[in-house]
C-alpha cells in the first residue's frame, strides 16, 4: 500500500474490495489450463449501449488481472470517445484530508500496517491457514520476515500482487490510464460519479484503526485459495477479456477474496461507529446511476467506464438503469 493517510488507506481497500470484481464465491474445480498469455495489441470487450430516445451512454467494462505484456487498444472506444460530450469516471468512495492536517498525521502512520500489540501472522491466524501461507510466501515473497508482523489483510494484498506478477499478469491499470489520456487529449468534460465520506476526526480514526483487530482471516484464507488453485483460470479470464470473449469470462467462477477483504474493513469497529461510512455500496451505486441519468439527458453521446462485475454481476449498475426504463444493449 502507498504510504498515505488512513482515509486513503481504508478507501483503497474499500474500492478494491467492496466494489471490485464479481462476487462469485465458488472455485472452479475444472478450470481449463492456459499457460500462454496474449501479447501485442488487444481490443478487450465491446461496449454496452444505454439509450433513451436519441441519447446514448456507452459503457466500457474493465477487468483485472490482465496479461502483463498485452497492449490495450480499441478503435471502437477511441471512435466513441471522439463523439462524446461527457466522460463518467468509475464510481468510488473517497474522503479528503487537508494538506496541513495530513502533515501533522504523518508520524502516526508509523506501524499502521502492523498487527496490534506486536502480534505476528502466526499469532492471529488459524494454524491450518498459517501452514498454507508458508509455502506460498516462500514461492512469491522469499525470506521476508517483516511481513510476518503485518495484518493479514495487508500481507494478503502483498502476496497476491507478487503472485500475479510471477504469473505474467498485471492489475490492468494501464487500460484506465489510456482512456484518461484520450479524455484529456480531447478535452472531454469529466464527471466524478462516486461519493465523499464524511470524516470529522481523521487523527482519531487513525488511532482507533491501529488499536482495533480486524476480522480479516477469511480475506487472507481466500487469497491463499486463489493462488493455490486459480492461477491458470486467471490466465483464461485475462485472455478472454483481451479477446472480448465475455461468455468465457462469465462461465468461470472463482473464490473471490476481494469481497471478503472489503468486508473486513467495512465491518470493523472503527468504521461501524461512523454514520458517514455506512451503506457505502448502495450509496455509490445510487450516485453513479444519478450521474448516468444526468449525462444521458444532457448529451447526445456520453461514455462511462465500469468494472465488469458492475455490468454483468448480481448487482449490475446497468440493471438499475434498465429498471428506470432505459434500453440496454449488450455488445455483439
Amino acid at each position: 500500500m502507498p504510504n498515505r493517510l488512513l482515509p486513503a488507506l481504508c478507501l483503497a481497500l474499500f474500492t478494491s474490495g467492496a466494489f471490485a470484481q464479481a462476487d462469485q464465491v465458488t472455485a472452479e474445480a475444472d478450470a481449463p489450463t492456459e499457460k500462454i498469455l496474449l501479447v501485442g495489441q488487444r481490443p478487450g470487450p465491446g461496449l454496452w449501449k444505454v439509450s433513451k430516445d436519441d441519447h446514448v451512454l456507452w459503457v466500457f467494462g474493465t477487468y483485472s488481472p490482465l496479461p502483463e505484456k498485452m497492449e490495450w487498444r480499441s478503435q471502437q472506444v477511441e471512435a466513441i470517445l471522439a463523439q462524446s460530450q461527457e466522460y463518467l469516471e468509475p464510481p468510488t468512495a473517497h474522503a479528503k484530508v487537508g494538506f496541513f492536517l495530513g502533515l501533522t498525521m504523518l508520524p502516526s502512520l508509523i506501524g499502521v500496517k502492523k498487527n496490534p500489540d506486536g502480534a505476528t501472522l502466526q499469532d492471529v491466524l488459524p494454524a491450518d491457514v498459517y501452514a498454507r501461507w508458508q509455502p506460498l510466501k516462500a514461492k512469491y515473497l522469499g525470506d521476508d520476515q517483516d511481513i510476518e508482523r503485518e495484518r493479514p489483510i495487508f500481507a494478503a494484498q502483498t502476496l497476491f500482487s507478487a503472485g500475479l506478477k510471477q504469473a505474467g499478469l498485471s492489475k490492468g491499470y494501464e487500460v484506465g490510464r489510456k482512456i484518461d489520456g484520450i479524455v484529456k487529449q480531447r478535452k472531454i468534460k469529466v464527471t466524478e460519479t462516486g461519493i465523499k465520506l464524511e470524516m470529522d476526526d481523521p487523527s482519531r480514526m487513525l488511532k482507533e484503526f491501529k488499536k482495533s483487530p480486524l476480522a480479516d482471516a477469511a480475506c487472507f484464507s481466500k487469497t491463499l485459495a486463489r493462488l493455490e488453485s486459480d492461477i491458470d483460470a486467471m490466465r483464461v479470464r485475462a485472455n478472454a477479456w483481451a479477446k472480448g470473449d465475455l461468455e468465457a469470462i462469465q462461465k468461470l467462477s472463482y473464490a473471490d477474496q476481494e469481497s471478503e477483504c472489503g468486508d473486513a474493513m467495512l465491518n470493523a469497529d472503527f468504521v461501524k461507529s461512523r454514520p458517514g461510512f455506512q451503506n457505502i455500496k448502495e450509496r455509490v451505486l445510487a450516485a453513479w446511476v444519478a450521474s448516468a441519468e444526468k449525462a444521458i439527458a444532457a448529451n447526445g453521446t456520453s461514455f462511462a467506464m465500469l468494472q465488469m462485475a458492475d455490468i454483468v454481476g448480481p448487482d449490475s449498475y446497468l440493471s438499475a438503469l434498465k429498471a428506470k426504463g432505459y434500453q440496454i444493449d449488450s455488445p455483439d
